[in-house]
């Protein structure tokens, strides 16, 4: 393995595995050129069908028929069927070539019985006369068999229909199939292990404008009534301000939003309160809607409102004519323009807006070959030794992938690919690693590390081959938990569509015309998680909460002095380029190099003699920086870096506060109350130094490479631009440029210019940080 500057145990490591698309292999059959960033994986596949006419062996004329497909010392079983004499299973079990230490394999009809299971018959078949099937030939048609004593002379009863072939890891049937180093799970456990692909919901922000109520009936007329409306969604529930208006006519003109997903389950619950006392409110009317009936709108247009009837006494689902009741007004929408944020901003899969109707066509497409994982460290204890039941989750737009689990295996094997659309360069694609739970009493699924690769920094129709290490942070300390192997190529379907993206806003325009608040965004994306993880762990296998929430960071945005100290120094380095130049300036002044301090000196004469000059010289200067350190452009993806993260040199105090609950639990009501408070804002100005160093870094990346295609962009735009004011009078330049600062208000709209699109999609190091 070559071992890059960072010669430490946390460094990024280039490897070599034998996959087709890294060139190690040459040649091949059409598995290799489907999976072509993963190592080529040989199984034996042996699908049990069903069985007919098995004969009885219970005092009752019955059997209770399972199946045993053995090869050497690996075994798979069905489930048994009581009573059946006719049974169907339907399942396929894959061994490991790399594991067979047989030459034959057998597969035994048993009856279960209580004390011992009887043998019905059996069937066995040399493995060199087991045919080959190469994807995309259809599936191996299976045959039936007649059944054998253990004399091998044929039954007069007794068949089984069986389909047996040699295949990869590209078969159909290999993401459902049983594997045979996961025999000891059973029947039962063995969908808790499988790989799945998982899709999250479509995501939707309600927006809930209260506008007024109507002939309210309050219980004491004799009293100012105080009048809000709530509204509930599920498990969300949002309060509009009291009135102004004291009466029973009430007016807020107050919008709410919400997070909903398809297919929409829940009905949206008004209820206008009267606050009567300070613990006290009494419910004046309800209605329920349901959102099937709510508008969709894609832009910013207002949709018509309504007057809804409130009733005292509510009985959900029941509807009935009323003759005269309150009202309320209101105007309800799904808002398609948005993009949902599910995903930190910084280190988003996906922009996109909600509703299909506003989305582009893709750029490229993503491939990841996640090969395997090394020195995985132990999560659970089994017999008395440390072990690690290990799978992978990626998640990159609403596709979220899972591998097979590895059971109790440190250094796992998956050797699984996956592919994604892109509709944007500037994303992130996120791969977890974990240990399965569920195969210890159904405990929680433990985190072991995560990798984030940022697409931009990619470049086309390359595979890159390295082994990730897995970086947590415990309150212990910083610690490597292991490595992973991924191979990752991003194709590029349309060049000239994925350099035009770098001049779109980030964001759907939405997020522009009609924005929401910093606070507001963050309470609906809590509540999106919570959306996403909820609707994940109800499918099979579940993808359960706490994987969910640790893909996603949820809890990146609380206070940190290690995560403060980072930022800081972020901005430091920065700014070290200012100081750089400040004192390189100071230096030419104090003639420390007299032959430096003439040529300046001549050159600042030309530039005022020539004032047309100036941003020509610049902007060649700037495009020969960018072609000189084209030479050292990285030439592998930025990975965590505890350096960054401040994650080396944190003291065991800062790392005890981090780890401390929200609120905290220590010291006495009034320290919590201040503790709490002090990291809410310690929180804002973390984010807010944050946002400087990152601002700083995409300055920095123009010229880095580490987006080729950026830096690439805006090389070409310093030789463009040089030679536009070499030929145009710098005066007309002045002229047009101060016109369109000065421009009408009319001429401007609210959407951001290219050039501040352009600069917003440079990568920072904001994906790099722990």
């Amino acid at each position: 393995m070559k071992k890059f500057p960072a010669n430490d145990e946390f460094a990024l490591k280039q490897t070599a595995p034998k996959i087709a698309g890294s060139g190690v292999i040459i040649g091949g059959d059409k598995v290799i050129s489907a999976y072509d960033l993963v190592e080529q994986m040989e199984y034996l596949y042996v699908r049990v069908v069903k069985a007919k006419e098995l004969p009885a062996k219970d005092v009752t004329g019955s059997c209770d028929p399972y199946v045993e497909v053995k090869l050497g010392n690996y075994k798979g079983v069905t489930k048994h069927f009581e009573k059946k004499s006719n049974p169907v299973w339907n399942l396929v079990f894959a061994f490991s070539q790399d594991q067979l230490q047989a030459s034959y394999v057998e597969v035994v009809v048993k009856d279960k019985d209580v004390v011992l299971d009887d043998f019905i018959g059996r069937i066995s078949f040399d493995l060199v006369d087991v045919p080959r099937r190469v994807p995309p030939d259809s599936p191996l048609a299976p045959q039936w068999y007649k059944l054998e004593d253990k004399k091998g002379e044929r039954l007069k009863k007794g068949e089984i229909m069986l389909a047996l072939w040699k295949g990869t890891q590209a078969d159909d049937v290999f993401p459902d199939a049983w594997h045979s180093d996961a025999a000891a799970v059973g029947s039962e456990g063995v969908s808790r292990i499988r790989g799945k692909v998982y899709l999250s919901p479509r995501l939707w922000y309600l927006r809930v404008n209260i506008i007024q109520c109507q002939d309210l009936i309050l219980s004491d007329k004799s009293r100012a009534p105080e009048v809000c409306v709530k509204v509930i969604l599920g498990n969300q529930a949002l309060k509009t301000k009291i009135s102004h208006v004291k009466s029973v006519n009430p007016a807020w003109n107050e919008d709410l939003v919400f997070v909903v997903a398809e297919p929409f389950e829940e009905p949206l619950v008004i209820t206008v309160e009267d606050r009567v006392s300070s613990n006290k409110d009494e419910i004046l009317g309800k209605c329920l809607i349901l959102l099937n009936s709510v508008p969709r709108r894609l832009d910013n247009k207002p949709v018509s409102a309504k007057w809804h009837n409130l009733e005292k006494h509510f009985v959900e689902g029941e509807k009935k004519e009323t003759k005269f009741a309150s009202k309320i007004h209101m105007r309800i929408c799904l808002d398609g323009g948005y993009h949902v944020l599910d995903e930190s901003t910084y280190y988003s899969s996906d922009y996109r807006p909600t509703s299909k109707l506003l989305w582009k066509s893709s750029i490229g497409i993503l491939e990841l070959g996640i090969i395997s994982a090394t020195s995985l460290s132990t999560m659970k204890t089994k017999d008395g030794r440390g072990t690690t039941d290990a799978y992978c989750v990626a998640k990159y737009g609403p596709k979220w992938i899972r591998t097979r689990t590895i059971i109790d295996n440190v250094s796992p094997r998956w050797n699984e690919q996956y592919t994604w659309e892109v509709f944007d360069p500037c994303t992130v694609i996120t791969i977890g690693v974990f240990d399965n739970g569920h195969l210890q009493g159904g405990g929680k699924d433990a985190c072991i590390g995560k990798v984030r690769i940022r697409l931009s920094t990619l470049e086309t129709e390359r595979v890159y081959t390295h082994s990730y290490p897995l970086i947590v942070l415990k309150p212990s300390g910083v610690k490597k938990m292991g490595e992973v192997q991924l191979a990752v190529r991003f194709s590029c379907t349309s060049y000239l569509n994925m350099l035009q993206k770098y001049t779109h806003p980030l964001l759907p325009k939405m997020h522009y015309v009609h924005p929401m608040s910093v606070t507001q965004l963050d309470i609906l994306r809590y509540q999106a998680i919570q959306i996403v993880s909820t609707r994940l762990g109800r499918a099979e296998p579940p993808l359960k909460k706490e994987v969910i929430e640790y893909m996603l960071d949820m809890g990146s945005h609380l206070w940190s002095v290690r995560k403060a100290k980072a930022n800081f120094m972020r901005i430091m380095n920065v700014m070290g380029g200012v100081i750089a130049i400040g004192k390189w300036f100071d230096q030419i002044c104090h003639w420390k190099n007299p032959l430096t301090t003439i040529l300046i000196h001549i050159l600042f004469v030309i530039l005022v003699l020539y004032p047309e000059l100036i941003f020509p010289t610049l902007f060649l200067y700037l495009f020969f920086i960018g072609i000189w350190r084209y030479r050292w452009k990285p030439r592998h993806p930025p990975h965590m870096d505890i350096r960054l993260s401040h994650a080396d040199s944190v003291g065991m105090d800062d790392l005890d506060e981090e780890f401390d609950t929200f609120p905290t639990s220590k010291g006495s009501d009034l320290v919590r109350m201040r503790y709490d408070r002090l990291r809410s804002i310690g929180g804002r100005i973390q984010t807010v130094i944050g946002d400087l160093a990152m601002q700083g870094e995409r300055f920095h990346s123009l010229l880095s490479w580490r987006d080729p295609r950026a830096s690439a962009l805006f090389v070409a735009f310093c030789l463009f631009a040089a030679i536009v004011m070499y030929v145009t009078p710098f005066q007309i330049v002045v002229l047009l440029a101060g016109f369109y600062v000065l421009r009408h208000p009319k001429l401007r709209t609210n959407v951001p210019s290219y050039g501040t699109n352009f600069f917003k999609r440079l990568s920072a190091r904001s994906d790099c940080m722990l």
